[in-house]
């Protein structure tokens, strides 16, 4: 009988992977999520590319977006553009979807083709709120990062990024974060990769947190971070110890 393959270990702090040539695009790149994440990016000397479903509303944040990333990390060599969310998909090397969750499926099911072949990463979190607070959605895949492999069979689909607060990320008086990035994955390449992307951020790790199946805890966690934050008035991360 076949044997299962072996799963990914965590490295102590990162990898040795170099990302710092990769192209990132990011669908839903003009939400807050997206614009954060891009600004973080931009300001380390990534390549970035925004995707929305208004190619000119992207091209029109991603200059904003430049100006940030050079006023958090001046002298940078900053490179932000805009487009639909085809053309980033088409574009990129490495594509972060950073769309609603109401508007998840239907922004993947078009793009399994441009997709193919590249590492997606899924920070999308399946949160509703009601007259008690933050709460996790049903997903029928078992979490959204799942729901994107179902929807993307020829991606190496990796959940990351789920934690890190959109205020946090486009506050430009703080250059460094302190916080680690989950990253959940079947391809040990493909979390590799992300892990080493998460790494050239100032003050973050990325720490393989286990197989893709896992990726429904990791996504709830971010309610629960939601629901510290509105009691304690905090942006609040996380961070793994003895790692």
């Amino acid at each position: 009988m076949a044997q299962p393959a072996p799963a990914p270990t965590a490295p102590a702090s990162g990898t040795t992977v170099d990302t710092a040539r990769l192209t990132v695009g990011l669908l839903g790149g003009t939400g807050p999520q997206g614009r954060g994440l891009a600004v973080r990016l931009a300001a380390i000397g990534q390549r970035v590319l925004l995707g929305s479903r208004d190619a000119d509303r992207a091209i029109e944040v991603a200059d904003d977006t430049a100006s940030r990333g050079r006023s958090m990390a001046p002298g940078a060599d900053v490179s932000v553009s805009g487009g639909s969310n085809a053309e980033v998909a088409d574009a990129a090397d490495v594509v972060i979807v950073a769309v609603p969750f109401a508007g998840h499926a239907a922004t993947l099911a078009p793009l399994a083709a441009p997709l193919a072949g590249k590492v997606v990463v899924d920070c999308v979190v399946p949160m509703g709120f009601d007259e008690l607070g933050a709460f996790v959605l049903d997903v029928p895949e078992g979490s959204v990062t799942e729901q994107a492999a179902a929807l993307l069979p020829d991606s190496q689909v990796v959940g990351a990024f789920h934690h890190i607060s959109a205020v946090l990320l486009l506050d430009q008086s703080k250059p460094s974060l302190d916080t680690d990035v989950l990253v959940v994955g079947d391809v040990r390449e493909a979390t590799d990769t992300v892990q080493a992307l998460a790494d050239r951020l100032p003050g973050m790790r990325g720490i393989y947190a286990g197989r893709l199946r896992n990726a429904r805890q990791v996504e709830a966690l971010t309610v629960n971070l939601v629901s510290i934050n509105r009691r304690y008035k905090a942006h609040a991360g996380i961070r793994v110890t003895d790692i």
